[in-house]
């Protein structure tokens, strides 16, 4: 009698498949995100390199003229945002730099309570008792301004990935039909190969339509934060504005990050409209979310807002910001998947069974 029959090998080769699997995505991981941001990338330029393809004389059909083209426009149209913008987020993002270590000293010695106070009118013993508390968690105000110097470290050191990210989608614009139809054509039954193949369209639909409505949503965020920030005389309101412009790809979290931000940058430097910037930021999280957002989005991922919540907060604990970020893309498609993989088994079952079902669920493609 055999040690072990074939069974439990298949479940242990399994369980080791998995754990390689697992192993690999936590070495490599960094080099998967660069991927997966390219992909991104690849997913935001389609639409228009697909246009170009059919339409432009220039092209003449050719994916590769039309992906040349594609950048080229996309490199002129950032070109003028830097001549038109430029000047002034670099100008404002370095007066706010060589402000915050000053500052950080201030707050943390509560002196900046004292000089805000001392203007707004606050009794004596209001401005003592916020002093002693800022006095008192001195330590933990710089631990957290230390933890987020550092993550802004890591995020420049990583600034070469605005180069290789564009490079890397070149190739999945061009080979990236041909490359997930060889992974089909891998499987040798028909029946695997149309599972597969629904499961490769639904997720490229469902991202594609996601990562464009973020960046809808994250421009459409930028342009506004920008001109009421600078309506209203914010302190680098377009340094704030730009910041909450990009805070908007992180679902939930950013954008009461960049709230906050905004927030506490606007009364370190003794803005005088609070209130009417606080109430600014209300109004406009409340029509972003329940009148832009779910124009621009539809139903496009089709989760329920709890699992969504779940999804956020479960990707933060695993791998920080970039989990909150990727968590609603991957949880679609593990949705995507489970639908797919129940249909497939149905049709598995009455074909075992001899049981006809319904046309609509006979195919898995």
């Amino acid at each position: 009698m055999a040690l072990l029959d074939r069974r439990t090998i298949s479940i242990l080769l399994t369980i080791l498949l998995f754990a390689a699997a697992g192993t690999f995505i936590y070495r490599a991981g960094h080099t998967l995100v660069l991927f997966l941001f390219a992909i991104f990338f690849a997913y935001l330029l389609d639409p228009a390199v697909s246009r170009l393809q059919h339409w432009s004389p220039l092209s003449k059909g050719s994916r590769g003229r039309a992906i040349l083209q594609a950048y080229v426009v996309l490199a002129l149209v950032l070109a003028v945002l830097l001549i038109v913008v430029g000047p002034r987020l670099v100008s404002e993002g370095g007066r706010l730099g060589a402000a915050l270590p000053d500052l950080l000293s201030r707050v943390t010695s509560g002196q900046i309570l004292s000089q805000i106070g001392s203007k707004r009118g606050w009794s004596h013993e209001s401005q003592l008792r916020l002093q002693q508390f800022l006095a008192g968690h001195r330590g933990q105000i710089l631990a957290w301004a230390q933890a987020f110097g550092v993550r802004a470290a890591q995020f420049v050191s990583r600034a070469f990935w605005l180069v290789l990210i564009p490079i890397l989608a070149i190739f999945f614009l061009k080979d990236g039909p041909d490359f997930a139809a060889a992974v089909v054509d891998t499987l040798e039954r028909r029946n695997q190969r149309q599972l597969l193949r629904g499961v490769l369209d639904d997720v490229n639909r469902v991202v594609a339509r996601y990562i464009r409505a973020q960046l809808v949503l994250a421009a459409l965020s930028l342009i506004v934060y920008t001109i009421v920030l600078s309506f209203l005389r914010v302190p680098y309101s377009v340094v704030l504005g730009s910041l909450a412009g990009m805070m908007e790809f992180i679902p939930l979290v950013g954008p009461l990050v960049a709230a906050g931000t905004i927030l506490a940058v606007a009364f370190l430097a003794n803005y005088q409209h609070l209130l009417i910037l606080a109430i600014f930021l209300g109004v406009w999280r409340l029509v972003q979310d329940y009148v832009n957002a779910p124009r621009i989005m539809g139903s496009t991922l089709e989760l329920n807002p709890l699992a969504t919540i779940f999804a956020v907060l479960a990707g933060g604990e695993v791998a920080g910001v970039l989990g909150v970020y990727l968590s609603i893309p991957i949880m679609a498609t593990l949705r995507i998947v489970w639908r797919r993989w129940r249909t497939y088994s149905d049709v598995e079952r009455g074909r075992t069974y001899g049981v006809r079902l319904p046309a609509k669920d006979q195919g898995v493609a």
